[in-house]
């Protein structure tokens, strides 16, 4: 159950805190004075798409929370997500047995959203809310004129979302054997030339016997055998310089050193400077030892050096036909290898037919399985609402379900349509082209009705779903709210005086301009303004003795 609401900073709301209670509360205002901006607000809370236009003007981000009271689904829910209890540290924390959602956007259209405290994304947001509330737009009886908007109604009502999604999932699969086997028959020549020019690319390259590394290494070796004689040169004259010529370094150096170990005896100031030189001497001649062993491994090697140049050669060869640099053959080998391998895998045409029949037949038996419960289904809602309807005045009309076979789709085998006979006798046709605005209106509040008994969810919010209707069917519908009120938490946002008197608790939106900027306020009613707002209801911006009588029957009736 919704338990609070705080609003701030919002399109035309600056600061807003509401208590809800149990049972059945009403919204009423004038036109344009805020009245759905709740609803949005909410369904922002819950994970809904927003954007900077919803910051109230010259404010830097808008702030939203919601508190509800949690029931075993949305607690379970928490515990998975690691949620059920509020961070350390968070500002607020919610007793147990609550949840605090909170979304903030700022006026660069950047969103954040937290549970309990913790970061939150959208998509956590909406599969919480899923749990909370069960919000009912006020243009849903538009979607009674669209199709796959009643094939989606059909499927939620009966249960069935997971069905049709078996069905379509079995379609794409079907569809995606067929597709690669139209393609085979029609590109059967292009696949063979693919598959030969493969096989003698794969022969050559494998004739090559590349292993890891070798391009690297024999760029190593290459450069050494080609350099040979230029470092054989070299080294030998470091090593005359460093320890072998007459007046090599080592020798001048331990000669200072010897004189300088006879000067230190003398004044000992002069150790600094041996223990720099000494440690110099020692590796001089570790050098001179190093170069030795590197050049007596040396070799001038032309034989080597030729089968080198050769196997280069081939290697460079194999790239330039192949449009490759060389050291990237070993890897193309695999690459080309796997791709043969999937052409000959996808070229088995009797293969390929044995698991489109599969598919096909997979497909079949959930899209039939399917076809089987929506008929249950549409049975049960045509008949409840049907009776509805009766009580909605429409005495005597019919509503019904009909499958209409079709060509298989994802939807499955059949075509949905809703159909209604407003008048006693008649022929149930499609809606669509039979019922007017208000007949749609009543039969679109029916549904949400039977729906709203079949869910779990513990607050339910109806965003002027009454649109379109008036005089004692208004009545009756706020008797069907006030009756699900009776189990659940049911918020309306009306503009009917008949309904909003139905209600167990009364809010009045109205708008009112600070600084020349529109503000939103919204005021729980006690029973002398509720009077008053249902007679303004009843009889527009004058109040007279006249309406506030007829205010006072509707209320003292409800």
């Amino acid at each position: 159950m919704l338990h609070t609401l705080s609003i701030r900073d919002f399109v035309i709301v600056d600061t807003l805190e509401l208590e809800f209670e149990a049972g059945f509360t009403v919204f009423s205002g004038e036109t344009g004075a805020g009245k759905s901006i709740l609803i949005d607000a909410l369904a922002l809370v819950l994970g809904e798409r927003g954007d900077a236009g919803m910051v109230r003007e010259g404010r830097p981000r808008a702030d939203l929370s919601a508190a509800f009271t949690t029931d075993a689904a949305a607690e379970a829910w928490l515990v998975r997500n690691e949620m059920s209890d509020a961070v350390d540290g968070a500002a607020e924390q919610p007793d147990r047995g609550q949840v605090l959602l909170r979304r903030t956007i700022d006026a660069n259209g950047r969103s954040k959203a937290w549970i309990n405290g913790a970061s939150a994304t959208l998509a956590q947001s909406r599969a919480l809310g899923d749990h909370l509330v069960d919000i009912h737009g006020q243009h849903a009886h538009q979607l009674l004129l669209r199709a796959g908007a009643q094939r989606e109604m059909l499927d939620a009502q009966g249960g069935l979302t997971g069905c049709a999604a078996e069905v379509a999932e079995a379609w794409h699969a079907w569809r995606a054997v067929t597709t690669q086997l139209a393609r085979l028959e029609t590109d059967a020549r292009a696949v063979a030339a693919e598959r030969e020019q493969l096989g003698w690319q794969i022969e050559e390259l494998e004739a090559l016997a590349l292993q890891p590394g070798e391009w690297d290494a024999l760029g190593d070796e290459h450069r050494r055998l080609a350099h040979a004689a230029s470092l054989i040169e070299g080294t030998q004259a470091s090593i005359e310089a460093l320890s072998e010529g007459d007046d090599a370094i080592a020798s001048r150096l331990s000669t200072i050193v010897h004189r300088l170990q006879q000067l230190a005896a003398v004044d000992p100031l002069l150790d600094d400077v041996l223990a720099s030189l000494e440690p110099a001497a020692i590796e001089i001649a570790e050098a001179g030892r190093t170069l030795n062993d590197y050049l007596s491994r040396l070799d001038l090697d032309p034989t080597r050096l030729k089968d080198l140049e050769a196997r280069m050669e081939a290697l460079f060869a194999a790239g330039r036909k192949l449009r490759i640099a060389p050291e990237h053959l070993l890897g193309e080998l695999d690459d080309r290898r796997a791709r043969l391998a999937e052409l000959e895998a996808g070229s088995d045409i009797n293969a390929l037919r044995a698991q489109e029949a599969a598919e096909a037949e997979r497909y079949r038996v959930a899209a039939t399985t399917l076809s089987a419960r929506r008929a249950v289904a549409g049975r049960q809602l045509s008949a409840a609402v049907t009776d509805a309807m009766q009580t909605l005045n429409m005495t005597g009309g019919r509503f019904d379900i009909a499958l209409i076979a079709g060509p298989p789709s994802a939807h499955g085998i059949e075509d949905i349509e809703f159909r209604v006979a407003a008048h006693p006798g008649a022929t149930p046709r499609a809606i669509a082209k039979v019922a007017s605005g208000g007949e749609l209106a009543r039969i679109s509040l029916a549904i949400s009705v039977i729906a709203s008994v079949a869910t779990t969810v513990p607050t339910l919010i109806f965003d002027e779903v009454d649109s379109g209707i008036g005089g004692a069917v208004a009545e009756v519908v706020g008797r069907l709210l006030r009756r699900l009120g009776e189990t659940r938490q049911v918020l309306c946002v009306t503009h009917l005086p008949q309904v909003a008197a139905l209600g167990n608790e009364h809010f009045a939106v109205r708008k009112e301009t600070d600084d020349a900027l529109a503000l939103t306020r919204i005021d729980k009613l006690d029973a002398a303004r509720r009077v008053d707002e249902v007679a303004r209801m009843l009889g527009g911006i004058e109040i007279t003795t006249t309406t506030r009588k007829h205010a006072r029957e509707l209320l003292a009736a409800a």
